[in-house]
């Protein structure tokens, strides 16, 4: 594999997922802070009290980062430390770390990539009714220029969003994220409210940092139908509207999917005049968190489709297939059909269930071959014409897997919960070999 000499190797955690300190220098209570606690949520009844531990220990994993290679490195920012209660008052502290982290990135030529919302909304603002609240982007605005105008000297790329499908549909439609709600209108009014938040920041980015590179990211699937029969080709086409073009659409063609508005009938969204034309706002690039493909069919589930069996291909520890070609796939439909000026890999990797071995080593051959495979994809799809510009690993250390708990590891790092050890897995060992192979060609 040779990747363009530009190209930008990476990798992304969350701030809810290993910084801890949830109680340090006035960071405010989050939704995720009250999930975590709610008895039932939480496999093993875990929190991100204490995650990494990264808020204290941040200049050892940048470090490891600058041993690794890592060109980039893609952060979240917590909003209730910056505005404990969402918006109005500023707690100091709180830019004063993302200010020491990013001078200790920059300090060892590593880019920072900030993200500005991760999930981990402030209670307060979960209080008003969240994401269901249309004062929400007022909020995500206020928010926006705080930080921005204090980062936004040394942080050039920013991203707006991670994931609205998760912060809407899984959060408020599936319930397995916080604040756990069940009700598919509430789900379909939250990610409309987090793209018109998107498109607002968006403005705002640009008017405080005059050389900002500005996108989102979403995470998408591949999709295939499980057999060629109407039924399961419908359900797929289904899945799409809902888990990819859903969010597509409005953000690049400026309308919603006719057919999936058709489909939610009075489940839709309040949209007002001019909305779609802040959401469909240009940006500079789109962010996409890849892992598995969708094999869809039809039923009932989720409410109107179902997946399929499992095929022959291998799974992670998550229960996801292992599908690289849908990396290629969909980075090519991406840009035949969207066109975004820059595409980005800002998550990519997998779960298994690591351990020591009697050599003091985590030997994870299954992750090194996933993502050496799905570096492959991304190579084919750069030869194809596709604007790929970078890639991030997910995740640098093993964190905090949301409602999974500690149970599943996800890093190029192996992470000792108990005492915070890190250890570079094989895995990790082999990505530095790779980058420094890339920089030397």
């Amino acid at each position: 594999m040779k990747f363009p000499k530009d190209f930008i190797w990476g990798s992304a955690t969350s701030s809810y997922q290993i910084e801890g300190a949830t109680t340090q220098d006035g960071r405010g209570a989050t939704i995720w802070d009250t999930f975590s606690d709610t008895p039932g949520k939480v496999l093993n009844g875990d929190n991100g009290d204490d995650a990494c531990d990264h808020y204290n220990r941040y200049r050892e994993d940048v470090a490891l980062m600058s041993y690794i290679g890592l060109q980039s490195y893609r952060f979240s920012i917590a909003w209730s430390r910056i505005l404990p209660n969402g918006i109005g008052k500023i707690n100091p502290l709180g830019l004063d770390f993302y200010d020491r982290l990013v001078d200790e990135l920059l300090s060892k030529n590593i880019s920072p990539l900030a993200t500005l919302y991760h999930w981990d909304l402030p209670q307060a603002l979960g209080d008003k009714g969240g994401w269901l609240n249309r004062d929400i982007v007022d909020a995500f605005t206020e928010y926006t220029n705080v930080v921005t105008n204090r980062l936004g000297d040394r942080v050039k790329s920013w991203a707006t969003h991670n994931e609205p499908w998760c912060i809407s549909f899984l959060s408020y439609g599936i319930g397995e994220h916080a604040p756990g709600h069940q009700n598919w209108k509430e789900a379909i009014t939250a990610a409309h409210y987090v793209l018109l938040s998107h498109g607002t920041a968006v403005d705002v980015i640009r008017a405080n940092v005059s050389d900002a590179k500005v996108g989102i990211v979403l995470n998408l699937n591949w999709v295939d139908s499980i057999t060629d029969r109407e039924e399961d080709v419908d359900a797929a086409k289904r899945f799409d509207g809902y888990f990819n073009r859903w969010f597509l659409d409005p953000l690049y063609k400026g309308e919603y999917p006719q057919d999936m508005w058709d489909f939610y009938g009075d489940k839709v969204p309040d949209v007002r005049e001019g909305d779609l034309k802040h959401i469909s706002v240009p940006t500079d690039f789109l962010g996409i968190n890849y892992y598995s493909r969708a094999y869809i069919g039809a039923g009932k589930d989720e409410p109107f489709f179902t997946r399929g069996e499992r095929t022959t291909n291998e799974y992670t520890a998550m229960d996801w297939e292992v599908y690289p070609q849908g990396l290629e796939q969909l980075l090519v439909r991406l840009h035949e059909e969207y066109a975004p000026k820059a595409i980005y890999v800002t998550e990519n990797g997998a779960a298994y269930n690591d351990e020591f071995s009697a050599d003091g080593k985590v030997h994870d051959d299954g992750r090194k071959a996933y993502l050496e495979a799905h570096f492959e994809a991304a190579a084919s799809a750069i030869a194809k014409g596709v604007p790929l510009r970078g890639y991030y690993v997910w995740s640098l250390m093993d964190n905090f897997e949301w409602a999974w708990g500690y149970s599943k590891r996800f890093g190029i790092t192996y992470v000792d919960f108990k005492t915070g050890k890190r250890t570079l897995k094989q895995s990790g060992e082999w990505y530095r070999r790779f980058i420094e192979q890339q920089q030397s060609q």
